[in-house]
């Protein structure tokens, strides 16, 4: 019952029944039976929703959205359709994937109304038709597909529920506009396995890491020998820097054997061995 049908209904019966107390009875009845008759026949649909009326059992119309008028007892509003995006939310408890493992899904579809004569004639309850379907082609999907896939590809999921879903509803005027999984339980002992082969797999990824490394310092210290060797000039170079560097960075006293400081210094010993 809408409010603009309700005034006008209630005007009229208020005329009439103003009439009659002033003993006009035949004017008065008339305004009472047009308000009675106006308050079964207008009809008002929102700006969403659409009115299947039926005419002695026939389709006759689908109207709105705004003021219609219906002939009372021959017409019938068989159903009222809203056409705004709806959401239902679903589940598979318990489901196996290709690789036979068990898991909970939860998912959640957005679907919306476009042909509301097929919605209200093709079906008894399109809301829950579109509940069982999107269950059983979420079992049917778990089924076919890795749980890998299932865990890190959830687009190209979401995309195969939404096409055999909605293949499956438009014959009933339905539209599906989106599938969403939001998520994927799997058992505790296999979470734990998955979490110590990933442990496993970044541990064998650092040791790999860590000998190439090592094989590259090595190369690189192979290298360096083959230089000091050539160039007895660099080495000691090399070992006078290592000292400053010790004592610039530790701040302390290093004592030195003479020896080695004769070592330190190629132009001595050259000098040495000629005398």
């Amino acid at each position: 019952m809408n409010p603009i049908a309700l005034f006008i209904s209630s005007v009229l019966v208020l005329i009439g029944l103003a009439l009659i107390s002033r003993f006009n009875i035949a004017p008065g009845v008339l305004f009472i039976i047009a308000g009675v008759v106006v308050l079964w026949s207008l009809k008002m649909a929102n700006v969403w929703q659409r009115f299947v009326i039926l005419r002695a059992g026939k389709l006759d119309k689908v109207k709105g959205p705004g003021l219609f008028l219906i002939i009372p007892v021959v017409d019938q509003v068989a159903m009222i359709i809203d056409q705004r995006i709806q959401t239902t939310a679903f589940n598979a408890e318990k489901a196996l994937t290709r690789d036979t493992v068990p898991v909970n899904v939860d998912a959640i579809i957005f679907w919306r109304v476009h042909d509301s004569e097929k919605a209200a004639l093709e079906i008894t309850d399109y809301r829950q038709a579109i509940d069982r379907v999107a269950q059983t082609s979420l079992r049917e999907m778990i089924g076919s597909t890795m749980l890998s896939s299932l865990l890190s590809d959830r687009k190209t999921t979401d995309e195969r529920l939404r096409e055999d879903i909605g293949g499956k509803t438009a014959k009933w005027g339905i539209t599906v506009m989106s599938v969403e999984i939001r998520d994927v339980a799997i058992p505790e002992a296999l979470q734990d396995a998955m979490s110590r082969q990933a442990q496993a797999e970044r541990e064998k990824e650092a040791r790999v890491i860590l000998g190439s490394a090592e094989a590259e310092v090595a190369a690189r210290f192979v290298q360096a020998a083959e230089t000091y060797r050539d160039h007895p000039a660099a080495l000691q170079l090399r070992a006078m820097n290592i000292i400053y560097e010790t004592t610039k960075e530790r701040g302390a006293t290093i004592l030195i054997p003479s020896s080695m400081v004769d070592a330190l210094n190629p132009g001595r010993g050259a000098a040495g061995a000629a005398v």
